[in-house]
């Protein structure tokens, strides 16, 4: 039963969200999770149909092994936390007269490319050497994911040498952005064009380097059993557990306040509104919907949300979700993530959604968890990254009154994509798929931005860069006393440790008001300054 008046209120059910509620709720505070969707999770829910489980949200996981970021928040929460594998077959790079496989042993790909590459040996060893030098730098990070607006001024100073001191490798190549920029870096490395085409879909150098670095780390995990949903539903056990309550199907409306301090969240639900009183929010979710339509205008949120609008956003994306009457293996796709690019395009026209240009990402859940899908068969995601307003907005419809419609233009639309893009991935990998599709299902940017409100679909909210960083979006603190920012938004980057991360940096601003001893356990072992029995 939901009770008239919280310590903190949290909006979003996410892993971001939940994460929240957790920790809190175990520290004593009450706690009530508002979530639009019928379903927790955010991105991680997947879907069920029929008996195969999808799992569509998780290439593949970092910062969740023993050391990891994740795992250090997750045990301020339980124990028992979900586990994860390592992952020895990680990523399979597919394009026109390429194909090599990144393993959790980096040192087997550069061997491969040298023997194929032998007169460009010297600048293929300094790139796997510069890549190994950045990965044991970024070790370091699990132990700097403390945000500084929880800091006194002589802890920032600190943590600004600290993490300049992380950064030191990667420094040379960070301003390597855009096509041309790109091609330039890997120069520094390599001529020849054929090796540059294996990384013919990354937009700037660090993201060419990054994947080997996190492999000399072994940091690509998986799930266990019930793939990503697994997380979510670990967190709402605990949140249960300790007492705290989640509402679904409830549409925030208004963030109350008196005297810019917060003061509950007003809400519709079955077409009643609701008003809950509370101490704090924690939102979790879009952050121009929180500055637009939850909170007091004025002169400050306005610039804000001026500021948002020039943003540099993660894509959306789009996903063809397909019940195999087989196992995935016997079709030739296995557990790691297998990409497919084309060296003729553009790098930008990797991300616009056009099925026949779009890198394609493809992923059997299934091979990585036998539980997902029935006894020989098998489940196969077909990804890209895409933009909103690709081909007039998906062929989407608007009715007078300018609401989307989805109408029969775009669920023709949504059957031709899914169509060009199976038959590309049959013809990039020589495999037959279609003879063994028992259903499949399609999810659009338009999808994406229906389930989660995030503006234009994105997945993972704002790009780190030197755009985002001068425009200075990514803060926990908004004009609203006692209102934090959490989730994808209130950093630069994504995935689940940027998620849960924020998470961890929310709540403690908030115990930093209400317990500050607490607080300070919390900030000494995050830091890396005592183990995690400091914190009662």
């Amino acid at each position: 039963m939901v009770k008239s008046e919280y310590d903190v209120i949290i909006i979003g059910a996410g892993i971001s969200g939940l994460s929240s509620a957790a920790l809190l709720s175990k520290h004593g505070l009450s706690c009530l999770v508002l979530e639009k969707q019928p379903v927790i999770g955010g991105y991680l829910q997947g879907f069920k149909r029929g008996a195969f489980i999808f799992d569509t949200s998780i290439h593949w996981l970092n910062q969740c092994g023993p050391d990891g970021m994740v795992t250090r928040v997750f045990r301020l929460i339980g124990e028992d936390y979900p586990q994860v594998e390592s992952m020895s077959k990680i990523h399979r790079f597919k394009s026109e007269g390429l194909d090599y496989l990144l393993t959790n042993n980096p040192d087997e790909l550069k061997a491969q490319l040298i023997q194929n590459f032998p007169h460009e040996r010297k600048g293929i060893e300094k790139f796997f050497r510069v890549a190994k030098k950045i990965g044991i730098a970024s070790k370091r990070f699990s132990t700097l994911m403390r945000t500084t607006e929880s800091m006194s001024g002589i802890e920032r100073l600190r943590k600004g040498l600290k993490t300049f001191r992380t950064i030191i490798p990667m420094i040379p190549y960070a301003l390597y952005s855009g096509d041309k920029a790109v091609k330039k870096g890997l120069n520094l490395f390599f001529k020849d064009q054929k090796l540059h085409q294996l990384f013919s879909s990354e937009t700037d150098l660090l993201s060419c380097l990054f994947p080997i670095a996190w492999a000399y780390n072994n940091d690509y995990q998986m799930p266990i059993k019930g793939g990503g949903q697994s997380f979510p539903k670990w967190l709402k056990e605990k949140t249960d557990a300790f007492g705290g309550d989640i509402e679904l199907k409830a549409t925030v409306s208004k963030i109350e306040t008196e005297n810019q301090k917060v003061t509950g969240v007003r809400y519709i639900q079955n077409g009643e509104e609701k008003y809950i009183k509370s101490k704090y929010v924690i939102s979790a979710v879009d952050l121009e919907t929180l500055y637009r339509e939850w909170i007091p205008q004025s002169t400050q949120t306005g610039l804000f949300v001026e500021k948002l609008q020039q943003a540099e956003l993660y894509y959306s994306g789009a996903t063809v979700s397909i019940a195999l009457d087989c196992p995935a293996r016997d079709i030739g796709i296995f557990d790691e993530l297998t990409s497919i690019t084309r060296h003729d395009i553009a790098r930008s026209e990797h991300s616009k959604g056009d099925p026949l240009k779009s890198a394609i990402s493809i992923i059997s859940p299934s091979e990585r968890d036998s539980s997902l899908s029935p006894t020989n068969q098998g489940t196969l995601n077909i990804y890209i990254p895409a933009e909103i307003s690709y081909n007039d907005y998906w062929q989407i419809e608007r009715d007078n009154h300018g609401q989307l419609i989805r109408g029969e233009r775009y669920k023709k639309y949504k059957e031709e994509f899914a169509q060009q893009l199976i038959k590309r991935v049959e013809t990039s990998l020589n495999i037959d798929i279609r003879s063994h599709i028992l259903f499949y299902d399609v999810s659009t940017p338009i999808t994406y931005w229906r389930y989660t409100g995030n503006k234009n679909g994105t997945i993972m909210g704002a790009r780190p860069g030197k755009k985002n960083m001068q425009l200075k979006i990514a803060q926990y603190k908004t004009p609203i006393e006692n209102l934090w920012v959490s989730g994808h938004w209130a950093e630069l980057g994504g995935g689940v440790p940027i998620a849960v991360k924020s998470a961890f940096n929310a709540s403690l601003l908030l115990l930093q008001k209400e317990n500050k001893p607490l607080f300070e356990q919390m900030c000494r072992y995050i830091d890396g300054k005592a183990d995690i029995s400091v914190v009662d």
